[in-house]
């Protein structure tokens, strides 16, 4: 394939169920894994443990197709199992469903020498050997796969620089970006979390020389991360402890704080709401360094939340939201008149209080935590985007939840419980914070409905789509604000309510 082959040893058969682990985290839909070798030479073995870690159910009974030549199972991605050890031709291959495994899912085929005229020229080959007492996997793949495979084993290997090598991964989720989650597991240790967050190269300059990421200041890195989970935990704050980090290669072995949904079944608990209010005003509190430590002789700025930075995120909506909702572009007068408008709302915005942003404050990235009490029942996640900015923005990032339903009355009640926090510490301006909230709510809720759609057509995921009708709400509510009069004319011009309810 023109790549040099990976070569792994496999001293035993924990090793080989490992590397199934390591396998099926880098497999994608449409992958074919060629799994060749003698017999007993371990395929069915590994077989097994990639589908079981795909399917995240250790005990998942995988027996050997041998009799059936197929068995499929359903998992995050479906997996099928195939042993061509009896085909007796590779037409045959048809009726065992073979394109659509390899079309919609994943496919792990034994001996498929005996239809090797019908393996994908971009299969995963995969060939276990004798070596001493052991075995040796011989792995070839190309492009993509090759990508995914070697990260996949350079987070095996991260593990076992921290002491976890023998650990179990198990996918936990991923998110908008290029970041992934896993589980973590040894016997006898509290489990961990593994973030995979590869160093992203910058995009093209779109504006002044520099790309959207410069510009809306996204973090490229996990040093961002490292330096606010170690501020916010240095404070007092449920961020999680970072065990071990590898700052180029983009991996960190955390902390697990836990598994306590913040919502119940999918709705809004009020308690859980504004506890996280009162939590945030503590941040606020907080008088925030923004030269903040990362490792000896490492320290890392956080950027500021500035007018340059707030207006291309609002641009997502005209950029992307406007042309899926009317079948067009925006015009270069709608533009026009967009950015303006929106000048002159960040011009309210420079008397507002700043603080530490973190730009995702709101149920996906909180864990409940009842049995404890304090600043300590509520787990934070995800702030590597944080910057110094408007402190409202993060109070509506809580308050009009992008992927849960929040009531007009339960978002009154949590900018309530936020606001009396905030004045029982004193010096709380709550007409300024009142006018920064509306303008941030808007500027925020313009943003995503931008971004769910271009994840929808840029990135081919369609479940943020569902989305659109609750942020549409909250934009029409935070509309509504005087400050905001010129902008809700703008965006009613354009339709944006229309059918909507607003």
């Amino acid at each position: 394939m023109g790549q040099s082959p990976i070569e792994r040893h496999l001293p035993d058969e924990a090793a080989t169920a490992r590397l199934g682990e390591d396998i099926a985290a880098a497999l994608r839909p449409g992958d074919v894994v060629a799994l060749s070798g003698d017999l007993g030479a371990g395929k069915t073995m590994l077989a097994r443990a990639t589908i079981r870690a795909m399917a995240g159910d250790p005990a998942l009974d995988v027996p050997s197709p041998t009799f059936t030549l197929v068995q499929a199972y359903e998992a995050g991605i479906p997996v099928w199992h195939f042993d061509l050890y009896r085909l007796a031709a590779p037409d045959e291959l048809d009726e065992l469903g073979f394109d659509e495994a390899t079309t919609g899912g994943v496919a792990l085929v034994e001996w498929p020498e005996r239809a090797a005229g019908r393996m994908p020229a971009e299969a995963i080959h995969v060939r276990l050997s004798e070596q001493g007492s052991g075995r040796r996997a011989t792995i070839e793949a190309a492009g993509a796969a090759l990508a995914r495979l070697e990260r996949s084993f350079a987070v095996r290997d991260f593990l076992g620089s921290a002491g976890w090598g023998d650990a179990h991964r198990r996918f936990l989720q991923g998110d908008a970006s290029t970041r992934a989650y896993e589980t973590v597991e040894r016997e006898g240790e509290a489990p961990r979390i593994l973030m995979n967050a590869p160093r992203q190269p910058d995009g093209p300059p779109i504006r002044d020389g520099k790309p959207y990421s410069q510009i809306a200041r996204l973090a490229e890195s996990v040093v961002p991360f490292v330096a606010v989970g170690r501020a916010l935990k240095a404070a007092g704050f449920a961020a999680p402890e970072i065990f071990s980090a590898d700052l180029d290669c983009g991996l960190l072995l955390l902390e697990h704080l836990g598994s306590g949904g913040f919502l119940d079944d999918g709705a809004p608990v009020r308690e859980r709401y504004v506890a996280a209010a009162e939590l945030l005003a503590d941040l606020h509190g907080v008088a925030w360094n923004p030269v903040m430590p990362v490792a000896q002789g490492l320290d890392y700025t956080v950027p500021p939340y500035d007018e340059e930075a707030m207006a291309i995120e609002t641009e997502l909506l005209t950029d992307w939201y406007l042309p899926h909702m009317r079948g067009r572009a925006a015009t270069d007068a709608e533009r026009e008149a967009y950015a303006a408008a929106w000048s002159k709302a960040f011009g309210e915005l420079r008397q507002a209080e700043k603080s530490l942003v973190l730009r995702d404050y709101h149920s996906p990235n909180l864990i409940w935590r009842a049995e404890r009490s304090g600043r300590d029942r509520l787990g934070i996640l995800d702030f590597q985007d944080a910057l110094i900015g408007p402190s409202a923005y993060d109070v509506a990032s809580l308050s009009m939840d992008a992927r849960v339903t929040i009531p007009p009355e339960l978002e009154a009640e949590t900018v309530a419980a936020y606001c009396a926090a905030r004045e029982r510490a004193g010096g709380f301006d709550r007409a300024g914070f009142e006018r920064a909230y509306a303008i941030m709510a808007a500027q925020r809720n313009s943003k995503i409905l931008g971004i769910f759609v271009r994840l929808n057509v840029r990135d081919g995921k369609p479940q943020y789509l569902k989305h659109l009708p609750r942020i549409r709400d909250y934009l029409a509510r935070s509309l509504a604000h005087p400050v905001l009069a010129e902008l809700r004319a703008l965006y009613r011009g354009f339709g944006i309510f229309e059918g909507a309810g607003a």
